[in-house]
């Protein structure tokens, strides 16, 4: 009988560019897809509860392409090393293939768990899927990682050109017997979370469902992106960072889907031009993350800039809850936290603002805010979650300094200027005239009562002061420079 390769599916969900799949494929031999579930070995960053709801629909996903192909997908539940083993030994696989990771706590499991697997079987191989370049091959004049991002995507770009994205492979041969395996919702992976009907309205998880998505950007928006991108009231963006998580797609397929479309479009045939496109600077910001946390694996919970972790924060739960229900009293975040709530996502540009409103206006910690989007964005990335925090926090790499202070109103004005995506997300201040919509309080007392908006009742009165609050946190950043 020919022998068997195991290919150990994890944050790779894909067919098509998957390097793990390819190289058993390549082998002429037959290929058992696997899935492990095993939170526990993410800890301290298990799967929050938005992702392990689109987990489980990427890998209903998943098993219906691997069975178009003539193969099952084998679930299992962990820990991850004794169920390989024991899926080696039902099988008689001598192969196993992965694509890795890089989260500091799953590169120290995996590394034990190959190590161990190589004392089992003599083809224990891993592959690059989810990233253009690998953290560790890219570095500094001096050998050391870049901590400012415009000089790390330039020197990525200068990097050898990237290989076409790998086929999917036209048929799969399974072994004679398959191992037994769970049924899909033995995992229960499907929270009970209040907002789930809003994320089934909202995404549609799978690799054929991000193919599309990433068509109709390129088709629709992209010529646009540099100017709609910070508009949340507009369809200007991809929306496919949840299908980039979770390897519905990879990075090279988006590149090369790029340079297709420019070269069909003649809007950028010279590679300097679409390479340098606002659109693929975004993966790069991707990109930069990963290269940022595998080398400093420490800031998933503390700062970079070591000055910071004397900064005092608050701890207030009341306000801390206010933010996490948009109920500040500031129109664009609370339209921002409430889009979160309901969707499982969040534009990047409301991102930011609510962002600096928790760190900067209400003096909470970043880590608060790195928690809440953990466990309700279905995009739920560690190393752009801890690069995004902590930008806005002021104590990251390349961050935005901590004196740089975003006043929700005028920033509310300038990216929903029509009043559109706040009277989407809060409906309550639909009447309202756009001229007070991004500041409801200081509207005149006869336009709130003809819009039927009772302050403090049917929308909330501001929690802070933000010109106060302003000169709250410059005094805390001058405490830690003293």
């Amino acid at each position: 009988m020919s022998p068997l390769s195991l290919v150990w599916f994890r944050t790779d969900l894909r067919l098509a560019d998957n390097p793990a799949l390819h190289a058993a494929v390549s082998r002429g031999e037959r290929v058992l897809p696997v899935y492990i579930d095993a939170p526990e070995e993410e800890a301290p960053w298990p799967p929050g509860g938005a992702s392990r709801w689109w987990l489980h629909h990427s890998l209903g996903a998943l098993a219906a392409s691997l069975a178009e192909l003539g193969s099952p997908l084998i679930l299992r539940s962990g820990p991850s090393l004794p169920t390989l083993q024991a899926l080696l030994r039902e099988t008689g696989a001598d192969a196993v293939f992965w694509n890795r990771r890089y989260e500091p706590h799953v590169i120290e499991r995996d590394t034990r768990i190959k190590t161990a697997l190589r004392e089992c079987v003599p083809h224990v191989e891993t592959f690059n899927a989810s990233l253009l370049h690998e953290p560790w091959t890219i570095a500094n004049q001096s050998g050391k990682p870049f901590q400012v991002f415009t000089p790390f995507w330039r020197h990525a770009l200068a990097k050898t050109a990237l290989p076409e994205p790998l086929p999917a492979p036209a048929s799969l041969r399974p072994p004679a017997s398959a191992p037994s395996s769970l049924p899909l919702a033995a995992l229960e992976l499907e929270p009970k979370i209040p907002w789930h009907h809003g994320l089934a309205e909202a995404w549609q998880p799978g690799e054929a469902a991000a193919a599309e998505r990433l068509e109709t950007f390129l088709l629709t928006a992209e010529a646009a992106y540099p100017s709609d991108r910070d508009r949340p009231d507009l369809k200007g963006t991809s929306r496919l960072s949840p299908h980039l998580h979770f390897g519905e797609i990879g990075p090279r397929q988006v590149w090369h889907a790029v340079r297709r479309h420019a070269e069909r479009t003649r809007t950028g045939l010279r590679a300097e031009v679409w390479r340098n496109s606002r659109f693929l600077t975004e993966i790069g910001w991707r990109e930069f993350s990963h290269h940022l946390l595998y080398h400093f694996p420490h800031t998933a919970g503390e700062p970079l800039r070591e000055a910071f972790a004397a900064f005092p924060w608050k701890k207030d739960p009341a306000l801390l809850r206010a933010w996490q229900r948009g109920l500040t009293g500031y129109p664009i975040v609370d339209a921002g936290m409430r889009e979160l709530w309901h969707t499982g996502w969040m534009h990047n540009r409301v991102r930011m603002i609510a962002a600096s409103f928790l760190v900067k206006d209400l003096l909470l910690s970043w880590r608060e805010g790195a928690a809440w989007f953990w466990d309700t964005l279905v995009d739920a990335d560690l190393a752009q979650n801890t690069l995004g925090w902590q930008w806005s926090a002021g104590c990251g790499a390349d961050a935005a300094p901590y004196f740089r202070i975003f006043n929700p109103v005028t920033q509310g004005e300038k990216f929903d200027p029509l009043g559109a995506y706040v009277r989407r997300w809060c409906p309550e201040l639909a009447r309202l005239p756009d001229a007070w919509l991004h500041k409801p309080w200081a509207a005149p007392a006869d336009l709130l009562a003809h819009a039927g908006i009772v302050l403090g009742q049917t929308y909330p009165r501001p929690v802070v002061d933000h010109a106060a609050a302003r000169k709250a946190a410059l005094a805390a950043l001058a405490s830690i420079k003293e």
